[in-house]
């Protein structure tokens, strides 16, 4: 008999009442898990905040960490959608400009529900690596590393892997502490965030950074 993993659901949703049902478990589940944290969360709380019996719940879930790695698939989906969106409307082959708007769609990526975000990073390494908590990262990577290659006549990194890969990691770290607020200095100006941060990944890059940057 082949051993049910722990954090896949029990049965997909396919007709549009039981997606509705998911989708509200999940939403119950990002409620409970932001007001109440991982530890205190269980199935009987989040089926009573989704207004579904237990039984329900467990058609579609056998457990908790399989709501909480749906609940991560579902929130990096939202993230990586509107990154994608946003670069795909970035058609200039100008590496400044691309890299600009890479950071300011990392910027609204990450406030898309940032306590929750803020939840998910700080618990789910407590329940196992799951797979879905890397899956955003490498597609990250891919479409830094796909949007590097476009203008990479501007580019003196020759390793465009490497180069993804310190990109997506400054600039996702840098977010995490502006979006989620752990960091002393107080960052308002949006637009003056998106420079600094343009700045500093032009110069790795070797390109020229000609925008005024305020201190």
């Amino acid at each position: 008999m082949t051993k049910l993993n722990a954090t896949n659901p029990r049965k997909l949703a396919s007709q549009e009442r039981s997606k509705m049902t998911v989708e509200a478990i999940l939403d119950a589940t990002a409620r409970v898990l932001v007001r109440e944290g991982y530890a205190r969360t269980s199935t009987n709380r989040i089926a009573s905040v989704a207004g579904v019996s237990i039984g329900s719940l467990y058609q579609y879930f056998p457990n908790k960490e399989s709501l909480v790695a749906a609940l991560v698939a579902r929130h990096n989906r939202k993230i990586l959608s509107l990154l994608e969106n946003t670069m795909q409307e970035c058609t200039s082959e100008d590496l400044n400009s691309t890299m600009r708007e890479l950071v300011r769609a990392m910027i609204a990526a990450y406030r898309v529900d940032p306590e929750l975000h803020r939840i998910l990073m700080e618990e789910v390494p407590r329940i196992g690596k799951l797979a879905e908590v890397e899956a955003i990262r490498k597609d990250m990577l891919h479409l830094v590393r796909y949007y590097l290659e476009q203008c990479k006549d501007n580019v003196e990194v020759r390793d465009l892997d490497m180069a993804a890969f310190i990109c997506a990691t400054a600039v996702e770290a840098l977010t995490h502490a502006i979006v989620l607020n752990d960091c002393s200095h107080v960052l308002s100006d949006e637009a003056t965030i998106v420079e600094h941060i343009t700045r500093m990944i032009a110069g790795y890059l070797g390109t020229t950074h000609n925008s005024p940057v305020a201190t």
